[in-house]
């Protein structure tokens, strides 16, 4: 998601220079920031509100980083939907819908205006507080296991064809294998069983004691399914509502948990669903 050279927007008296902007919503969060909303929220300063936020990323014309915080959530979901569609558009923000103006960058972003120096941070002395910086994704970690699941459930299916439905364990059973993640970590053989079940038990219970917004979220998948997407404390989990699940854990380095249906999931991924937090 990019936007175009002659995006701006305003940034404490300088123009901003728009690179990217994301969605900061219960329903949908840049995830490597926490395990749910109110915790992705806390690590930008900002206060969980219902409707959440929209991130916009740029430099000033000093080339410094500035994260712009507004609450005109709708503009920004149409800009990251025409930019994924390949279209070019003017990301400009009314300044009264301006909530904040944060120096730094809370994610990595690859690209740089043009004509201005060097991605750098704000000078102290014009920052109110220190910069933002994307979480440290170098080693193994819940960052990088909440990564990892965002790249399990973008690219269901060719994680789904790596597995054999007879290779691996209902959620009562200990597996035997466990998938590569994208860091190329190898496999565990049955290490990861009581992890597994650890996070089933978790999961039930949010079930009956919903958990901070964003722990649960549903989203579209191909047919009558879903993709669910749930974290806790150590772990995360990605399945097809019609399918399987994968589990993720911060004790099993780079590990991908295949879970199988069995007599349980079923009813869990279903229950999961209703009580989600879904896209408006």
């Amino acid at each position: 998601m990019a936007g175009t050279d002659e995006d701006a927007v305003a940034a404490e008296d300088d123009a901003l220079y728009v690179l990217t902007a994301v969605l900061l919503t219960p329903a949908k969060f840049p995830s490597v920031l926490g395990d749910d909303y109110p915790e992705a929220s806390a690590a930008l300063g900002l206060p969980p509100l219902a409707d959440g936020y929209g991130l916009v990323l740029g430099q000033d014309g000093e080339g410094a980083r500035w994260t712009v915080v507004i609450d005109d959530v709708s503009l920004v979901a149409v800009a990251i939907a025409s930019w994924d569609c390949g279209m070019e558009y003017d990301l400009s923000p009314d300044e009264r819908t301006v909530v904040a103006a944060l120096p730094g960058w809370p994610l990595a972003v690859a690209v740089a205006a043009p004509g201005v120096p060097a991605p750098h941070d704000p000078d102290p002395e014009i920052a109110d507080g220190p910069p933002l910086a994307p979480p440290d994704t170098s080693t193994w970690g819940a960052a990088q296991r909440r990564l990892g699941a965002d790249e399990i459930a973008l690219q269901w299916a060719t994680w789904r064809e790596q597995i054999d439905g007879a290779e691996f364990p209902t959620p009562g059973s200990p597996p035997s294998g466990a998938t590569e993640a994208a860091n190329g970590a190898g496999k565990n053989g049955t290490k990861g069983h009581s992890g597994i079940r650890r996070v089933l038990a978790e999961a039930r219970a949010y079930v009956e004691t919903p958990p901070p917004l964003g722990r649960v979220r549903s989203s579209f998948a191909p047919g009558d399914a879903r993709t669910l997407r749930a974290d806790g404390p150590g772990w995360s989990l990605v399945a097809r509502t019609d399918d399987i699940a994968f589990v993720l854990l911060d004790d099993e380095p780079g590990e991908v948990l295949p879970v199988g249906r069995g007599p349980e999931l079923p009813g869990l991924l279903h229950a999961l669903d209703k009580m989600a937090v879904r896209p408006s």
